[in-house]
Parts: C-alpha cells; structure tokens; sequence
C-alpha cells in the first residue's frame, strides 16, 4: 500500500509538473508578441542586455548618471530631441521625457534602425573613433549608412534615419525585473 501511495505521488508530481511547464509561452507565442521577463539585477552602469520580442532585439541598457546628466547637452545636435515625430507609434507616454525611459538610468529600446532596419551596434565609449564625430558623446552607430542615435536613442540630424529608436511597451515588475512588451496601460 505505502508502493502504490508512493507511485501514485511520484506520478501525479510528474504529471503537475509537465502541466504547468505547458503554461508558460512556448517559443512561438513569444515570437509573436508574447512579453519577456528579463532579471535586470546585475546590471552595472555602461552594461546592455538584449533580448528577443517580436522578432525584434530589444536593448536595456544601464546608464550612469553622466551618460543621463548629457542627455539634455545633446538636444540641439538631434532631428527629434522631444520624440514628437510618430509619438504613438515610437514612444509611450512615459518615455515622453529627456531620458527616454521610466527609469532614467535605464533606456529600453527595440535595436532596429529606422532608416532600413539594419541594426545599429553600441559605441558607449565617448571621443574619437573612426566614423564617428570628435565630441562623440556614446551612443550606437549604425554601419550600413552612418545613422548615429544618443544613449536615449534618439536619432541625431542630418543622418539617414528619419526617426529615433522606437520604445517598446514595458514596466517594471520590481527593482531587479522588466516585463517587455506589456505597460500599465495595457497589462
């Protein structure tokens, strides 16, 4: 009696377990749109994360208090400094502010170009570097046709791309996680 009471709980266990690993969102469902929990806790100042929504990268990058402090220095040299162009379709309400973010020391960011969709890489290291200007303040670089954005990824003027770094929705569940892909406003 106490064999089969055993092998009844190891079966049910088994059976539990496999039930509510059928839950979670399959790889597919997450592709699609489904938001992704990303553990931000060990993230230093100058770090980037990148994870996958939609089919899209989507960087956080921790920023330091002289990256975010800059931030402002920066609005005369930028073709959307308010990110008033496509503000529904590019920027939240929340990220309507200088930073760009909820947080300001953290920017939240789909890693897609909006010139030709190319994916621009991280240049956070501010000065000279080949194909970018002298007073580089860091920020990412986009190879294909030169688009430079800020740390708050917005586009700078005069470059290809015609539009800053679109925000997805996000919120913060706590200090150390992020939920992409879901805000307040449509949790």
């Amino acid at each position: 009696m106490i064999a089969c009471g055993a092998a009844g709980g190891v079966a049910a266990a088994a059976t539990g377990g496999a039930f509510l690993t059928s839950m979670a969102p399959s790889e597919r469902a997450k592709a699609a749109g489904a938001p992704v929990e990303l553990d931000i806790s060990g993230m230093q100042p100058g770090d980037m994360k990148t994870v996958e929504w939609r089919g899209k990268p989507v960087w956080v990058v921790r920023r330091d208090d002289a990256m975010v402090q800059a931030l402002p220095k920066l609005d005369s040299q930028l073709a959307d400094p308010n990110s008033e162009r496509s503000p529904d379709a590019l920027t939240p309400e929340y990220a309507r502010n200088p930073h760009r973010s909820i947080k300001p020391e953290y920017l939240v960011a789909v890693g897609i170009c909006s010139h030709l969709g190319c994916s621009p890489s991280a240049r956070f290291e501010p000065g000279p570097q080949p194909s970018l200007p002298n007073d580089w303040q860091g920020g990412f670089f986009c190879p294909c046709h030169g688009s430079t954005f800020d740390l708050a990824g917005r586009v700078y003027a005069g470059k290809p791309a015609p539009d800053n770094l679109e925000v997805p929705p996000h919120k913060y569940l706590s200090d150390t996680k992020l939920l992409i892909g879901v805000d307040e406003n449509n949790a």
